[in-house]
């Protein structure tokens, strides 16, 4: 595989910067809202903007994590099942603005998932989507509220998002087969 790296460690912290700008901006403040991540890198950028408009506002956000393995739909007939982890949403969901935080927009069945999981535990006032990475090719008509970086992506591509919490690095890497793209 062919990596390029498409944001670095600075532009990570500055992408994380510019997301949380953007949600109290479309969001007058931080009054209204609540921050659910995608476990597992989603989880992570979720804490990370959280800590950021919390700094920014000066009020604390209250910020949960989603497990969504059992609302997937690509399960089904799998011999090796995903492990299953914890949601932990501490706070009450109903009438607040619920940002929804994941690494990579592809497909759109991963946010499919989660609003069908946010459902089951509440009835927010909105849902809007922060992602890092929309590297396109959408099988539902799911479109992210806020955008880290647009990558645009052939099928043979792959988004690689690293977070030091459990890469040791922050980093966004393109990779794509040798040989070039097909």
């Amino acid at each position: 595989m062919l990596t390029q790296t498409v944001i670095d460690a600075k532009g990570f912290v500055r992408t994380v910067n510019r997301l949380a700008h953007e949600i109290l901006e479309r969001n007058k403040g931080a009054e209204t809202i609540g921050i659910v991540g995608i476990r597992t890198r989603g989880d992570f950028l979720a804490h990370r903007i959280a800590d950021k408009i919390t700094q920014m506002e000066n009020i604390p956000v209250p910020i949960g994590s989603l497990d969504i393995t059992l609302y997937r739909d690509d399960l089904r007939g799998k011999i090796n099942q995903p492990q299953l982890k914890t949601t932990d949403i501490l706070y009450d969901i109903t009438q607040k603005n619920i940002i929804l935080v994941d690494d990579v927009l592809y497909t759109g069945r991963t946010v499919r998932s989660a609003l069908n999981a946010l459902m089951d535990i509440g009835r927010p006032a909105s849902i809007q989507l922060a992602v890092m990475i929309d590297r396109g090719h959408r099988q539902l008509p799911i479109k992210a509220d806020f955008v880290g970086k647009n990558i645009p992506t052939s099928y043979d591509q792959q988004i690689q998002v690293k977070m030091s919490e459990i890469d040791g690095e922050d980093a966004v890497f393109l990779m794509e087969p040798e040989g070039g793209v097909s």
